[in-house]
Parts: structure tokens; sequence; C-alpha cells
């Protein structure tokens, strides 16, 4: 569904995207993440048909979105984060004159606007003026006129920005849904919305792709957790820092007669480590209480790329 082969975007000598490449599947809800200014808007304008590329090139559905900019927009649903939406005009009057834009005739319209409704929740509300709905209720509207044109690819930017704890879990439960049928790209800065949604997960930093693959792929066994006594927190630390891979060591408690430590490490990717820790920790002669592998955290991973040195 999308190709992306070596994108990159210049503004004068800042280099905005440097060598993207990533393929999204026909049917996969991806999340793209990354830090204020990492390149996550500047791929979507490109995407989407909005900026072009300074190199490389991205294919939505086999057309080119430089060359063939109209056949792209015509298979791409596209939310950004401050939906475009006429707040004086009835919900259902917005969407049948963004029915019409598209093009579709009067028969079509009408099913495509009922369909669309049903299927995120408004269909109670098409003649409330979208003014007087709440922000949850005008997201649901944004989606429904994403879907008129019956898209191939979605490209949501930060959907559940600004929204409850119910309202969220709606939309979340909504793009699942929707999901079903659609390829999704979503943008967002909360992660459990990615882990709650998402197969698959882009992280993009300082203009690079630095990640991309299954959320529990990239948690999986990236943590070591070490707890024992017979030395301070920081002597371990500083002789467990030197192992292959280990990214950082957090301290999350110390102290105590005889002194105890309790340190967990981050790794760059699943590492033994075990039986390697066991082996410093008998040498130096420290007693071990716990060792194990666990899962990072969604939001570990997405700091240890992101971190600026």
């Amino acid at each position: 569904m999308i190709e992306v082969r070596n994108l990159s975007k210049r503004y004068g000598d800042f280099e905005a995207l440097r060598g993207v490449s990533f393929e999204v599947a026909r049917g996969e809800v991806v999340g793209f993440l990354g830090p204020n200014g990492a390149g996550k808007t500047t791929t979507m304008k490109i995407l989407t048909g909005f900026l072009y590329p300074s190199g490389g090139s991205a294919r939505i559905a086999g057309f080119d979105v430089v060359r063939d900019p109209l056949a792209v927009r015509r298979r791409i649903g596209y939310l950004p984060e401050s939906a475009p939406l006429y707040t004086d005009m009835q919900a259902g009057e917005f969407l049948e004159t963004v029915a019409e834009i598209h093009g579709l005739d009067r028969p079509t319209r009408r099913r495509r606007i009922a369909e669309a409704a049903e299927r995120c929740g408004i269909a109670d509300v098409l003649t409330v003026p979208i003014g007087h709905l709440s922000k949850g209720y005008r997201q649901r509207v944004g989606l429904a006129f994403t879907l008129l044109h019956e898209p191939d690819l979605l490209i949501l930017d930060e959907p559940t920005s600004g929204l409850d704890p119910n309202q969220i879990q709606e939309i979340r439960a909504l793009l699942r849904e929707i999901g079903r049928e659609k390829t999704i790209i979503l943008s967002t800065h909360i992660l459990r919305e990615v882990e709650a949604t998402c197969s698959r997960v882009l992280i993009i930093n300082r203009g690079e792709l630095v990640a991309d693959a299954a959320p529990d792929t990239l948690q999986r066994g990236n943590v070591w957790v070490v707890v024992g006594e017979g030395a301070a927190a920081e002597a371990v630390r500083a002789r467990l820092e030197g192992l292959a891979g280990v990214r950082s060591i957090e301290q999350e408690s110390a102290g105590g007669d005889p002194p105890r430590f309790h340190l967990r490490l981050r790794t760059d990717e699943p590492r033994p480590l075990g039986p390697e820790i066991f082996r410093i920790a008998r040498d130096a002669g420290w007693t071990l209480h716990e060792l194990r592998s666990e899962n990072a955290s969604l939001e570990e991973v997405f700091q240890e790329l992101t971190a600026v040195n």
C-alpha cells in the first residue's frame, strides 16, 4: 500500500528527512512516532501530496505522490490534528458538502453518509451544528468525512488529542474496527494508544527512521532487573555498565547494611545477559536475590531511541 524509498527533505541547509525508507502493507495499522521536530509531519505532508520531497520517492497504492498526486489523494483519507470542520454547519450538512466535493452523485452521497455516520456513531447528531458537539463527537465527524470517498488508506494525526479518557477509549475502539478494512497510519504522542491499536511501530528521530517493528518485538526482553546485596549500588552499576549492549542503568533503590542494590538495565536489543551478570556477581562476592529479564515499556523504548546524546 505504501512504499517509501530513501525519502529526504531539505529546507536550505536543514535536513528535515534523511534517507527514510519503509513499507506498509494493505490492512496494517501502523503507529508513527517521534519527538517534536523529528520529521513526522513532514513525512505525512509528503505522503498526502501537500509537500514535495527533495529526494527519494513515495508511492501510495502504486501511484507516485509527485507524478500522480490526484490519484494518490483519491486513495487517502487524511485527518489532521485540527480537523477542518465548519462549526456553524450541521454535521450532516458538512458531510453532504464534503461528499459533493468528492464528486459523488446524490444517491451515492446519501448512502456513503449514512454508512459513515453509522460506523462512526454520529447518526443521531447529523442535524446538530458541529459547534454544539463535544470534542469527541467532532473527532467522529472528522473520521466520518475521511471515509466518504472510500479511501484505501487513512492518515490520522493525533486523533485523540484533547479528548477525555472515555472519549479516547471510544475512538480507539472505532479505529480498531476501521482497521479491519483499511490501512491506517496513526501519528500520536500517546504511546498507550499505539500499544492498544497498532500492529507495527515506526519511530523517527532527527529526520531518520530509528525503529520499524511490532510493539512487542521492540519491547521484548530489553530490560534486566538486578537486585541483591554485598556492594553499593554505584559500584555494581559501574561494573555492569561495561556489558555489551547495555544502553543505560537506572538505580531503583540502594543503601542499607549490608549495602543493597536494585538496578534496572536497558539494552539495545534482547540479550542473554543473565549468565554474565551471575558470573560477575559470583566473582565480586555479591549475593543476588533477583535476576530476571522483562519487557521494556514502549515509553522506555521510545526514550532510548530518541534520547539526545
